[in-house]
Parts: structure tokens; sequence; C-alpha cells
């Protein structure tokens, strides 16, 4: 197993109302993931707003989650969120000394649309030479503000690189996740699939793990298919499409969705959100009945997976 390979929730950053960080409810959401067969944690993400946060924010957030866990899962964190390369140098340094287990490279924050792969593989290399050299690293395709996936040159270099232990691969298509897991192969480089309609695909196909924003509503259902789908293929296949078609509710006002629903469990009191500030039963219509039905289906499969011979726990 790598040590960064399983199911890597991306993380949600709980506010209260009046807009500052709910530390209590992020304590209690980092027991959640945790307790729900969590491999490890990315703290510090989109799913986290991390580009409505300021620099002090995310460092506290990467370095409350590092001591929160106390060691019993793995901590990533993206680094940097700003163009200049001096700014991403001290966000890269501020981030590392965290003590997180891997500072996280943001793909189009090297490069802008069209920038060739020459541009991107400098600044990288330029802000690299700001952190400790035994500094473990992963690369993220963020899809905003626009989505820079890895050329080919670009992986090849990655994977010979030797620094970089993952990718949180955003290239949301089969094919080419199953030849970026061919190119890595004997490369320090694992990669973790971010798109829920391939998930359970990738995890065949010999994908490092999962790392999307549907481990924000049922981890350990990943995390199930991770362990033991293999050995279950039917009970897999048909998990697959319900955790396929409960993706399709992210477009309904993610992350203020996934807030809603653990507002709803009692993870912690608020769905502020500074990236989504509409209302959502005005916009998204049902949207309750919505979260109802990914709430019982989740329990549906938890039930049958109990019900399987030595079947491990499933929390709720």
């Amino acid at each position: 197993m790598h040590e960064f390979s399983g199911i890597y929730p991306v993380m949600l950053t709980p506010f209260a109302a009046d807009d500052r960080i709910d530390w209590e409810g992020y304590a209690n959401l980092i027991d959640w993931y945790i307790d729900r067969g969590a491999n490890g944690l990315f703290a510090v993400c989109q799913s986290s707003e991390m580009f409505l946060l300021t620099l002090e924010e995310r460092v506290s957030l990467a370095r409350f989650t590092v001591e929160h866990v106390a060691g019993r899962v793995p901590v990533v964190a993206s680094g940097h969120i700003s163009e200049s390369k001096e700014a991403q140098k001290r966000e890269m340094r501020d981030i590392a000394e965290t003590g997180v287990d891997a500072v996280v490279f943001v793909t189009n924050r090297f490069a802008a649309r069209g920038e060739p792969s020459g541009t991107l593989i400098a600044r990288m290399q330029e802000v690299m030479h700001n952190l400790p050299s035994d500094m473990k690293l992963g690369l993220y395709e963020c899809p905003a503000p626009y989505r820079r996936l890895l050329t080919g040159d670009e992986f090849r270099w990655v994977a010979d690189n030797g620094h970089f232990a993952f990718l949180k691969d955003v290239s949301c298509d089969l094919d080419v996740v199953r030849a970026r897991i061919a190119l890595a192969k004997g490369s320090p480089l694992a990669i973790l699939n971010a798109n829920a309609a391939i998930a359970w695909p990738v995890m065949q196909e010999g994908g490092a793990g999962f790392s999307g924003v549907m481990n924000n509503f049922h981890p350990d259902l990943y995390r199930w298919l991770w362990d033991h789908g293999a050995t279950h293929p039917d009970l897999a296949a048909e998990l697959d499409t319900f955790l396929v078609l409960a993706a399709m509710s992210e477009a309904h006002g993610y992350p203020k969705l996934a807030k809603r629903f653990h507002r709803r469990l009692g993870t912690f009191a608020s769905e502020q959100t500074r990236a989504i500030t509409y209302d959502l039963p005005e916009r998204h219509w049902a949207i309750d009945e919505v979260l109802d039905q990914i709430r019982d289906g989740a329990e549906r499969f938890r039930a049958k997976i109990a019900a399987l011979p030595e079947a491990p726990a499933a929390k709720a």
C-alpha cells in the first residue's frame, strides 16, 4: 500500500454564522472522516474554499488538522493560491511548517492558459528549491479558476522527478487515468482519482484511491469498495451505480450542499459558506428530499454490507 493511497476526503471548512472558522465543528468533522474509514485527509483544497481563505486561515486549518489528527492518518494540504512566485514561496513554506505529510502543488497556479510545459516545470522547480529537500509533494489539477491538466511531457517529468508522491487526477477520463497509471508504474507517484463517476473503475484499473467531493457524504462506502469490492463484484457494481447517481447532486450548490448535509447530521451548526451565497432550497427545489434519498440509500447499502459474512463495521 502506498502511503498516500485509499480514501482521501477533500475537507470542508465549517464556518460559524459570523463567517469565522468553527473550530469545534471542524474537529468533529475530522473525527467523522476518520471514524468512517478515511485513509488520509486533504485539507486546504477547493472544497475547503481555499481561494476565499486568508493565508492565516489556510495555515491555521493545516496546523489544526495535523494536531487534531495526531498521527492517525496522513494529512496533505494545498500550499498556494497566489500567482506570483514570491507569494507562492511564502505560502508553501508556511504550509510546510505546519507538519503536514505532503504539500500539494496546484497546477493552474504555475501556468496560465496556453503557457507551455517548460513554464510550468520551471516555476515548480523554483518553488521546490524553497522547500525542505525531504518535503513530500503532491499535485492537484484543481478545476478552479481553470482546469490545468498535466500534459504527457509534464506528467513524465513529475513521475521521474522523485519528489512527488501523488497526483489528484481531475481529468475525469478513464482512458487518461489508465494511461497515467501505466506511465507512473515503478515511480513514487500514486494516482488518486477525483471523479465519482469513474471511482470504482479506476480502483479496478490499479489507481491509488479516491479523493472526490462525495467523500463528504459517505466515505465509508468508498472505503468498502476500496477494501472489499473486488471480492464482492455484484454488490460493488450495485453500489457503484448508487454512488455515481448520488454524485450528480454536486451541481446543486456544493460545498454548501455538503455543509447542509452535515448540519442535518449534527457535525456542525451552520451551513455558512463563502463560495455559495444563495439559499439552496430557493434555487435547488426539493434539495432536502435529495439529501434524504442520499442518506437513506447509503443506509440501505450499509445494511447490505453488514449482512455479508464477516462484514466490516460501517458507521453511518
